[in-house]
């Protein structure tokens, strides 16, 4: 009944409500208050702060999802190795990446990986804000920057150029910038992470570091949907070499201002504070590692800089 209870418990703090608990599980919520009522019991400790609207982990909420995730992980490992063998991954995964990694990489390396293991089931959530791993309950998450929570552990996947780039018909239109400061006269498509406006461009070395504060017509939340805008000619994107890198290389897209770029971007991933991942979890974090890797080498920035000399042309 413990390990059920701290099934519940899971399922509380992921959903934020005992009501989305409920409707989750299909138990009713007063059984789902008993059991959360039973299990702080057992521990003599508040779990979750109650307000009318809200709930959210206490600090011994926290430590408890940390730990029942892991003693979860370590039964469910278990009870794959007794029934179906040491070579078989089962159970479920959660997993958050940015939208354009998501919807190409990460997508193809999910069927890839689930083909391999039709035991395992993949909740992949895509965006690109920010993600609390424990309270949103995810097993591992991808994001590009530094990583300011410390008591997350991480692994690094490299570090991606982030290119400014337009498509021919809008540079034909409107002309090339030659420096960064020419964007304030351009039209430029910016990207909403969470409550952040990303609407001031970095150039250069930590030393000599430039701040370009653009704007333009068009704001919004998704990756994908920003270079389907710069494609179409509506404007000038700042986007990774992960995602445009395609584009740049067939001339979709047109590389700017490569000699006033800033250091490339880290990329990483990130996991819950717990003692240790279940094997499926370690292994599909293998994979990823392996292969994003593997088309970092293949790309490499050689190609992209070819198109230097298209970018520079005159206005």
């Amino acid at each position: 009944m413990l390990l059920d209870n701290l099934r519940l418990f899971l399922t509380i703090a992921e959903k934020g409500s005992l009501v989305g608990a409920a409707r989750e599980t299909g138990l009713s919520s007063t059984t789902v208050s008993e059991r959360l009522a039973a299990l702080e019991t057992h521990y003599g400790v508040v779990l979750f702060n109650r307000t009318t609207r809200s709930i959210s982990l206490t600090e011994e909420g926290r430590l408890l999802v940390d730990g029942a995730k892991s003693v979860l992980n370590e039964v469910s490992d278990l009870d794959t190795l007794i029934r179906l063998g040491a070579d078989t991954l089962s159970g479920p995964i959660r997993i958050s990446a940015p939208i354009d990694l998501g919807r190409s990489i990460v997508a193809d390396l999910i069927g890839e990986f689930t083909a391999q293991n039709p035991a395992v089931t993949i909740e992949l959530s895509l965006s690109d804000g920010y993600v609390d791993l424990v309270g949103q309950g995810f097993d591992l998450a991808i994001r590009f920057g530094s990583i300011t929570d410390t008591s997350l552990r991480v692994r690094s996947l490299g570090s991606y150029q982030r290119l400014i780039c337009a498509s021919p018909d809008y540079l034909d239109m409107h002309g090339v910038p030659q420096t960064p400061e020419d964007l304030k006269r351009h039209n430029c498509l910016v990207m909403r992470f969470g409550g952040t406006l990303d609407n001031v461009w970095e150039f250069g070395s930590k030393v000599d570091r430039l701040r370009i504060p653009v704007k333009g017509n068009r704001i919004v939340n998704d990756g994908s949907l920003i270079c389907s805008w710069a494609l179409a000619g509506h404007g000038i994107v700042l986007k990774s070499e992960l995602d445009v890198g395609e584009d740049v290389r067939s001339g979709r897209l047109v590389s700017l201002l490569e000699d006033y770029l800033p250091h490339p971007n880290p990329l990483q991933m990130m996991f819950p504070p717990a003692r240790a991942q279940p094997r499926r979890v370690v292994a599909l974090a293998t994979l990823l590692h392996q292969e994003i890797s593997a088309r970092r080498k293949a790309d490499g920035r050689t190609e992209l800089g070819k198109k230097r000399k298209r970018a520079q042309r005159s206005p």
